[in-house]
């Protein structure tokens, strides 16, 4: 997300990228949730307007995923076109009897865990997960996620900000006396 965005667009990219993230798309979701928390941290969006339209989209991401799991997800995984054929009843038990002892536990927490984000509501529709059981930890998941991450991508991106100056002098300091030791060193270690 560029800062020359005006807000409502950046809010709206923000939205499409954490909800088709969470739908099942292989997209930078939590990225734009970190950019966008940075970019308030700057003034330029505001915090609790990005929290609340990630997790949000979070939800909803997660919602369209597990009605295509629970309607479509199981059948996909049985076709004979599938790759894999061979393993995919020994997955599909397992996945049946992991959701059964932690499908709530699964969801709210695979959102903090790339790549289990983009799947666990797909695999929660296709075991069968009741909808409300998921909707529950779903939303918990979605909130929190949201919250946590955007706080810290908030805060540190204020710090960064404030500091950068500093950290590019002392980088640049850094630089003045490295590199002649560096040339220096090199010299001396030539026979």
């Amino acid at each position: 997300m560029s800062a020359s965005l005006s807000p409502a667009v950046a809010y709206v990219l923000l939205f499409g990228l954490v909800a088709g993230e969470s739908a099942g798309l292989l997209l930078p979701g939590e990225t734009a949730l970190i950019t966008a928390s940075v970019l308030a941290g700057s003034g330029r969006l505001q915090i609790a307007a990005v929290i609340a339209v990630a997790a949000t989209a979070a939800v909803t991401g997660d919602n369209v995923g597990f009605a295509g799991g629970r309607y479509g997800g199981r059948r996909l995984l049985e076709s004979p076109r599938v790759p894999f054929a061979h393993h995919r009843a020994r997955w599909l038990d397992r996945g049946d009897a992991f959701f059964a002892r932690h499908g709530g536990k699964a969801v709210a927490l695979g959102r903090f865990v790339i790549g289990v984000r983009v799947v666990v509501a797909w695999v929660a529709g296709i075991n069968g997960m009741p909808w409300r059981a998921f909707a529950v930890w779903n939303l918990v998941g979605g909130v929190v996620w949201a919250t946590v991450t955007g706080l810290l991508a908030y805060w540190f991106g204020t710090v960064i900000a404030r500091d950068l100056k500093l950290a590019g002098a002392v980088a640049l300091a850094l630089a003045l006396v490295a590199l002649p030791a560096y040339v220096l060193w090199r010299r001396r270690a030539r026979p």
